[in-house]
């Protein structure tokens, strides 16, 4: 029996945890998904999943049935639904990358039940065409009957997208359109269900409070590493109990010991968020100070990975709730191999030697100015090492946290003659299938902005990275990888575009001999220091894949996570 109740027009999107009372069918996986505000529900004998940011788990009489949602500014996907006892989980998250661990996430729930179905509950983004696209390539994607997808009516009024209301705002306002939605898929006479849990993204825990009107658990998905979350954490504290300003500690230069850290983390390598006056306070800890309220927190990280920051968490260094390390969750490969771009961009790699190419990328919303395109071509041109190089066009100043697009015309912002210079041992493109570049044999080194899916990707792949952290978490990211764990050779830690958070103001820009000395070090087969994080990335990578197999630490964290599930259903 549901209890319905009217919400004012703002409200949140959410992921919802409930039992589907029904026979178990076959298993259907999702085999590829690029999304734009979506929610994803699995059904049938399931549970649904929201937007970038919701996962619904449901439970019925038979079977494990869980739904994992992710609503994502600009990338949605929402929840889908496991088995018989069904659970349904709230996930909302900012971005791509976000979106993509989100539903990944889901795929390695369902393929550990044989028992479930998938709805779709599509939130869209305004201008974002890649979001508009991956969600268009999902819904054609699906050739099974047990998945389907459901589009949420378009919001009256939007959010200003370079606002820091927005991320709040957009959130808040899809909340009636979720529940509407959910209401109508769990009270279908076809598809009754009861609801049974939320799990929610880490930038989206006011779903909790939802979770509770209706009774049910809530779990927080971290598509970070144990490092930030205990930063996150860490720092709430510091700022609620402790009553410090984090922002002026931040310009006295101070630094933060934190338990997941053996070295500690200097302020100008804060998470941006951390130290904006509004943002901080308004965005960040209030989502933080929910994370108490949840029955675990799962994160896309793996043990080996980050032994002493999940020691921490384990050994309750670390106040948390239960803390489940399910990763390596990465994105799948490009789906659209049939593109004449991405067959260009394959090609030329196949006609290069092995681990001789660098490949620059930024990430969805990773862009520079003309004047660092420029120190970045000339720095190219000084070492003359093959490169493959992800140039993106920045988005409009109205339109900050948006993601980038193509160059209509890529010679217009490069130095005159320099793609002709170069046209033997390089090659930029605009967009870039980075899953499928990075798992190519000619690939030898990531110049890249530090994104934790980036940063997975390039592990699992055995590709050593070259730190240039741009925004949101990435500086506290690169100091892990470089400092911690001497996965990585610097370019720099400390970095800062002028993005929307960034309260630092913008950086100096990076010369070009920095640029050459730090590739030169990353390509380096010789035995000097990036031979040896060479070495530890070779390593890291065989540790990673056996993680996720059957009796790895992440497949057994994953089933110990669904055992908590399944006992607070009893």
């Amino acid at each position: 029996m549901f209890i319905e109740s009217k919400y004012k027009q703002r409200g949140e999107a959410y992921m919802l945890i409930y039992r589907h009372w029904g026979l178990a069918e076959g298993l259907h996986v999702l085999e590829s998904f690029q999304l734009s505000g979506a929610f994803l529900a699995l059904h049938g004998v399931g549970a649904l999943l929201l937007g970038a940011g919701v996962l619904l788990l449901g439970a019925g009489t038979g079977a494990l049935s869980l739904s994992i949602g992710a609503l994502s500014f600009g990338i949605g996907v929402g929840a889908f639904l496991l088995g018989a006892i069904s659970l349904d989980i709230d996930a909302l998250s900012f971005g791509m990358g976000h979106l993509v661990s989100m539903v990944e996430l889901a795929k390695l729930l369902i393929a550990r039940d044989d028992r479930i179905s998938v709805t779709i509950l599509i939130m869209t983004l305004p201008s974002d065409p890649l979001g508009s696209n991956y969600t268009k390539s999902l819904s054609s994607s699906s050739s099974s009957a047990r998945i389907r997808f459901v589009h949420l009516p378009p919001l009256l009024e939007q959010p200003s997208p370079n606002s820091i209301d927005f991320f709040i705002g957009f959130v808040e306002a899809h909340k009636p359109l979720v529940r509407d939605a959910v209401f109508q898929l769990t009270r279908s006479d076809s598809n009754p269900t009861r609801l049974a849990g939320f799990v929610v993204d880490m930038c989206c825990t006011i779903m909790i409070e939802v979770a509770s009107e209706f009774g049910v658990p809530s779990y927080v998905f971290s598509p970070s590493g144990a490092v930030c979350l205990d930063h996150f954490l860490h720092t709430q504290r510091l700022h609620y109990e402790g009553n410090v300003d984090l922002v002026e500690l931040a310009k006295s230069g101070g630094e933060l010991k934190q338990a997941s850290l053996l070295n500690p983390l200097p302020a100008k390598l804060w998470p941006s968020v951390v130290t904006h006056k509004v943002a901080g306070p308004r965005f960040l800890f209030n989502n933080v100070q929910r994370f108490f309220k949840a029955k675990g927190i799962l994160i896309n990280t793996f043990e080996e990975l980050e032994s002493h920051a999940l020691e921490s968490f384990y050994n309750g260094a670390i106040e948390s709730p239960p803390v489940y390390p399910v990763g390596p969750i990465l994105g799948p490969a490009n789906n659209n191999r049939s593109s004449n771009q991405y067959g260009d961009i394959m090609s030329w790699l196949d006609d290069q030697p092995p681990s001789s190419v660098v490949f620059l990328s930024f990430g969805s919303m990773g862009s520079f100015d003309e004047d660092q395109i420029r120190e970045i071509a000339r720095g190219l041109e000084l070492i003359n090492q093959r490169f493959l190089w992800s140039l993106r066009r920045p988005p409009p100043k109205d339109q900050e946290g948006i993601v980038t697009a193509d160059y209509e015309n890529i010679e217009e912002i490069l130095p005159e003659g320099f793609l002709d210079r170069t046209a033997k041992i390089g090659k930029v493109i605009g967009w870039a299938p980075q899953v499928d570049v990075l798992a190519h044999k000619a690939v030898g080194g990531f110049v890249s902005h530090c994104g934790w899916n980036s940063i997975l990707e390039s592990i699992w792949n055995g590709v050593p990275i070259a730190t240039w952290p741009l925004y949101a978490e990435q500086q506290m990211n690169a100091f892990e990888l470089v400092k911690e764990l001497g996965l990585a050779v610097e370019i720099s830690l400390e970095y800062m575009s002028d993005s929307l958070f960034n309260a630092r103001g913008k950086s100096d820009l990076v010369k070009a001999e920095e640029i050459q000395n730090a590739i030169g070090k990353l390509m380096d087969v010789n035995g000097g220091d990036g031979y040896k994080v060479r070495r530890k990335v070779k390593d890291m990578r065989d540790k990673c894949r056996k993680a996720v197999m059957d009796g790895g630490s992440s497949h057994t964290a994953l089933s110990r996570f669904i055992e908590n599930l399944v006992s607070h259903l009893a």
